[in-house]
């Protein structure tokens, strides 16, 4: 069972987010990233996109990352890639690793966590797929919440012993803006194809991810475990999640807002990048872009919804989610 959670989460939060901003200062770049040498990190999805940003960058900075891909070729032939841009450009001696994952497949799941045998000081969870038809999972989950949080949730499970051996062990977690669309309650859980609506269904699979990493949080706590966890999301970051899953037409007109309205790439990474390498961030922090309703800017602290904060709903997912997985922590 999840344990109690603090009695005023509300202040809790608050103070944590004041405790973020003045540890992240008025603009954090790249440029102020710690080096990451001797640092291990696990990115997933990290073969495209915000993932493949995320992972370069670290290694840049001398980061030893593992990338996972649903494809484990593409994993393996994506790192070499990445390293040789690096040492192209004389960075410092980090390394690149992949491995593939599917996280639709919890015994894909548990065979990577079988495959990881070394200490982890830092876990970002950001693979994850957005939109497309109802589709279920052999749990019989809708496809979003299974990859963009069920997974994940089984993920951190199984290398809680890595992460427990590892230097100021972090879990960071990838949200959305569109968080605020879903909700927790069972029938968006277990979502019948009659009731799906894909919108909904992404924002509540990104809520469940906001919810369980402040939840995860409270629970390290509880625990007396040196477990940070927190939260981050891109903004509107130009990269082929919004079209992957949609019919021609509509990845069209999705194509030319990523054109026009997106951030680059590695603009939308930096507030991954932030919540994975500043020093002493609290957890339940959720870092995101700082202007335009969160979708452009520098990293800063990202608004959330009371349902993102609410310690029994996410008390309430977490059940739901070692029911459906199996896993109990502390027990993997």
């Amino acid at each position: 069972m999840t344990p109690p959670t603090t009695p005023d989460p509300g202040d809790d939060l608050l103070r944590a987010e004041e405790k973020a901003r003045a540890l992240m200062g008025a603009r954090w770049t790249r440029g102020v990233m710690p080096s990451q040498a001797g640092r291990r990190v696990l990115v997933t999805g990290g073969t495209r996109g915000l993932g493949r940003s995320v992972a370069t960058a670290l290694a840049a900075r001398g980061a030893h990352v593992v990338i996972t891909g649903t494809q484990p070729r593409q994993a393996i032939a994506v790192a070499s890639e990445i390293e040789a841009s690096l040492r192209g450009k004389g960075a410092p001696a980090g390394s690149v690793m992949g491995l593939g994952l599917d996280l639709a497949d919890l015994d894909d799941v548990g065979a990577l966590a079988e495959q990881l045998t070394a200490p982890i000081d830092c876990l970002v969870d950001n693979a994850g797929i957005m939109w497309g038809p109802y589709a279920t999972t052999n749990l019989g989950v809708e496809r979003q919440l299974a990859v963009n949080f069920l997974g994940h949730f089984a993920l951190v499970g199984r290398l809680l012993p890595r992460l427990m051996a590892g230097r100021a062990p972090r879990v960071v977690s990838l949200s959305s803006t569109y968080h605020r669309y879903g909700d927790l309650r069972p029938t968006s859980l277990d979502v019948t194809a009659d009731a799906y609506r894909p919108n909904a269904a992404y924002g509540a699979s990104k809520l469940a991810t906001l919810a369980f990493a402040r939840e995860l949080g409270r629970w390290a706590r509880w625990h007396g475990l040196p477990l940070t966890s927190v939260a981050a999301h891109p903004g509107w970051a130009d990269t082929e999640l919004q079209t992957l899953q949609v019919p021609r037409a509509q990845r069209w007109l999705m194509r030319v807002a990523n054109a026009t309205l997106a951030v680059p790439v590695d603009v939308g990474a930096d507030p991954i990048l932030c919540a994975a390498s500043a020093p002493g961030l609290p957890s339940g922090v959720f870092v995101g872009p700082s202007r335009l309703g969160g979708y452009r800017g520098a990293p800063g602290i990202a608004t959330s919804t009371a349902a993102a904060n609410d310690p029994a709903a996410a008390a309430r997912l977490w059940e739901w989610a070692s029911a459906r997985t199996g896993i109990r922590y502390l027990d993997s």
